[in-house]
């Protein structure tokens, strides 16, 4: 491999990013720096990085999010450039621009494009002019609740009521009535200023029913721009995304293709470098319309790297270092099928509440096919102060039937105990009739899922039946407490757990 672009990193996050940027730094020969809060000094990021430093108290406000703190400890360990991961700070042009003030390189995008393309309204406006799909939407200029709520009365309801700055679902309400809209205007507000520090928001039309549908983008410092492909993410919970797959079972070829060039010019409107994610809207009628655009690495990004064999923060940090992209369009080829569950320390029998406390028990799937990226260990305490994403569980197969088969599989056979989590819940969205069709839209869950009708128990049971039968296996099944010296001579421990379950089987 040629020579890196960079000989120190500082990685400014922490948790399953932290440790797959690591990685890919170590195969680098790059030498990285982890930084971590106080609550997360035993965390793995810590443990794997080959220097560390901590950076402040548990709360993100006074750690994680601390621009100069972060600088500095950059400038102290000579760290030639900064690789944000995705959240926190990863989307904050100020940071950005602090760090190439301190003459530190920051991977990602310039902060002009961080600026240009955070701000919905300002995309929304920059992509129109271009002449791509926009959502038909309210003059954002609009101040008071009378001129939004009448504007949103002529568009006609429903309407989504959006935050200016930021994404994952903050700041985001449907109002069906203009009766609603005051106090879901307050509600908006108040979390997105919560949220990024800017209550504005927007109104445009709701569409009903969609598929959400995204396409990573790959930009250097010479106007090249090439797409990776799309990864369709319509599993969501109050706009959140759970679970991820590329190929989108929705797209036709051609509707691919038109997607996708749409995609790479909005990077090129927005003179986007680095990796970034252009999202659309898909409806019933296979009409899209420009969402947005997330100007980093996505946490669904290892569904694409399955699918491409490629590996997106390596290709980061090669752009930011000024290397043009080594490939061309022609060169993307696409193979298989990868999909992605998302593992929270939440409780899904309880409003996916998060859940905190100490992991007494892990157990990762194995077997072909299977990635794990993984912040977490035997005796790990997950904490409250940070997202509740723990571990995130990636599958390829040959063909779309397969993965779904395969993912099941690996679900099965995880285990976390001491904090709730959604594996029991992943297992029912795999074994749902509309999943495994791929006929299903953003309204999947509040259409099918119902807690008080779904005992997620029994997914849990039979999740402990399987990995108990495998740890059996694993550590050399007990013979059967009568038998003959014959018996004994010939006993094998994979024909008894054969017979055994068959005998099941004939009850």
């Amino acid at each position: 491999m040629a020579r890196p672009p960079f000989k120190k990193i500082l990685i400014a996050n922490r948790g399953e990013i932290a440790m797959r940027v690591l990685r890919t730094c170590r195969e680098m020969g790059i030498i990285s720096v982890a930084v971590y809060s106080e609550i997360d000094r035993p965390t793995l990021h810590v443990r794997y990085a080959d220097e560390v430093h901590c950076i402040g108290p548990s709360p993100s406000t006074e750690s994680y999010l601390r621009i100069d703190r972060i600088v500095e400890v950059a400038l102290e360990h000579k760290a030639e450039a900064i690789h944000p991961g995705y959240g926190f700070l990863a989307e904050n042009p100020e940071f950005a621009r602090a760090c190439g003030d301190a003459g530190i390189v920051f991977i990602g995008p310039t902060p002009e494009a961080l600026e240009a393309m955070g701000d919905k309204v300002g995309a929304r406006k920059s992509m129109s002019s271009v002449g791509l799909p926009i959502i038909p939407g309210a003059d954002p200029t609009l101040k008071t609740d009378k001129a939004i709520i009448s504007a949103a009365k002529k568009m006609g309801f429903p309407v989504m009521i959006k935050a200016t700055a930021g994404g994952g679902g903050k700041g985001m309400r449907i109002a069906n009535d203009a009766e609603a809209m005051p106090s879901l205007l307050k509600a908006a507000r108040s979390e997105a200023s919560t949220a990024f520090g800017d209550e504005r928001i927007f109104v445009e039309k709701y569409i009903p029913a969609p598929r959400h549908v995204e396409f990573q983008i790959l930009a250097d410092e010479m106007g090249n721009v090439i797409h990776l492909g799309e990864r369709e993410c319509s599993i969501q919970r109050r706009h959140q995304k759970l679970i991820e797959e590329s190929p989108s079972p929705a797209l036709t070829p051609g509707l691919r293709t038109q997607m996708a060039e749409t995609a790479v010019l909005a990077a090129k409107t927005a003179n986007y470098t680095n990796a970034g994610t252009v999202e659309f809207l898909l409806d019933g009628e296979g009409n899209f319309y420009f969402l947005e655009m997330n100007t980093r690495l996505q946490v669904e990004h290892p569904v694409t790297e399955l699918v491409t064999g490629m590996d997106l923060v390596k290709e980061q940090i090669l752009i930011a270092g000024g290397r043009k992209l080594a490939y061309k369009q022609s060169d993307i080829l696409h193979r298989g099928h990868a999909v992605e569950c998302r593992i929270c320390a939440e409780d899904p029998d309880n409003n996916f509440l998060p859940s905190a406390g100490t992991i007494s028990r892990l157990r990762h799937p194995l077997g072909l096919g299977v990635r794990m990226d993984s912040g977490i260990y035997q005796g790990y305490q997950v904490p409250l102060y940070y997202d509740p994403l723990i571990a995130k569980l990636v599958v390829w197969a040959e063909d779309r039937p397969t993965a779904v088969l395969r993912m099941s599989r690996a679900l099965s056979e995880y285990i976390i105990e001491g904090v709730a989590t959604t594996i029991p819940f992943h297992r029912w969205v795999m074994n749902h009739p509309q999943f495994k069709k791929g006929q299903y839209n953003t309204h999947f869950i509040a259409d099918h899922y119902k807690p008080e009708e779904i005992d997620l128990a029994e997914w849990e049971s039979a999740a402990a039946v399987l990995c108990a039968l495998l740890t059996e296996t694993d550590t050399g099944l007990s013979r059967p407490t009568e038998q003959s010296d014959r018996q004994k001579e010939s006993y094998s421990p994979w024909k008894f757990a054969a017979r055994r379950e068959m005998g099941r089987r004939r009850v």
